[in-house]
């Protein structure tokens, strides 16, 4: 059995506040929910899958002049100041300090799977601590301006990240060989099973991800944003949905209810680890 944690989360509304709704206003769209009701949304209502449409609006407003310039370094420049939940950046290590405290062989890893922007999520102060980023990706153009989606990530694409941990198709080789996911792998050697898995998110793009491992004996976790309160409803119905079983307030200090149920969740499959070694 391999002896590896993963513990993967989306990124907006998850581990900071929305980056991209962020992004639009520090670019200078202007009115951000006008942005999303008035030009997003009819885009969606006419079929458009949210994600490509949110990116869509984007290259159009920076290439009409409504925005400054939607460039990778403007992206790169907004990341790093992007603000995150409180206690979010000590809690990797206090989980690693955890995993290692019930079992000095397990290896505990961090993944993000987000439908946000790649360029913004690599840029922020805890990307080092992910063994892997995947998210939605711009192409830019000759001008250095986004002008087409690159990669899109949306709800059951985010399932296809989780086989990529547990198969271990990580780094560029691997994502230069997008159908290499679909190959079949004896359970004994997979990387990281779903069960040794954890997923936390907010939003529906992320439902996928915690039915899967709901059903497979992994350890979904839903959050919500305590300051969004237009959201909560969505949240517990995630729960009375039977999606997930766990709902906490996105916050991550030391001590917070979700802190403690990520320490117990991975310090249990560290201990479960021990005792099938032996």
């Amino acid at each position: 059995m391999q002896e590896t944690i993963a513990i993967v989360f989306d990124f907006d509304d998850t581990l900071a506040p929305d980056t991209t709704s962020g992004f639009l206003d520090w670019i200078g769209i202007g009115d951000v929910e006008a942005f999303w009701a008035d030009e997003v949304a009819p885009l969606v209502r006419d079929g458009w899958d949210p994600v490509p449409a949110y990116m869509y609006a984007m290259v159009e407003a920076g290439r009409t002049g409504r925005c400054r310039p939607i460039t990778r370094q403007a992206l790169a420049e907004w990341g790093a100041l992007a603000p995150l939940h409180t206690g979010v950046p000590g809690l990797f290590e206090r989980l690693r300090t955890a995993v290692h405290a019930e079992n000095p062989r397990v290896a505990l890893e961090f993944y993000v799977i987000s439908s946000g922007i790649g360029d913004v999520l690599r840029a922020t102060s805890i990307a080092g601590d992910f063994t892997a980023i995947w998210s939605s990706e711009f192409h830019f153009g000759a001008d250095g301006a986004a002008c087409f989606p690159r990669r899109v990530v949306s709800f059951t694409d985010k399932t296809r990240y989780l086989f990529h941990v547990q198969k271990g198709l990580i780094g560029p080789e691997a994502d230069a060989n997008p159908f290499a996911v679909n190959r079949r792998v004896a359970p004994d050697k997979l990387r990281v099973p779903l069960s040794h898995m954890i997923f936390v998110g907010d939003g529906y793009t992320d439902i996928p991800c915690f039915s899967l491992l709901e059903q497979q004996g992994g350890t979904p976790i839903a959050v919500y944003d305590p300051q969004r309160r237009d959201k909560w409803r969505r949240a517990f119905d995630f729960v009375r949905e039977g999606r997930v079983r766990t709902l906490h307030s996105a916050n991550y200090d030391p001590g917070s209810d979700l802190s403690n149920s990520l320490d117990m969740a991975v310090s249990a499959i560290a201990g479960d680890l021990r005792q099938h070694a032996g």
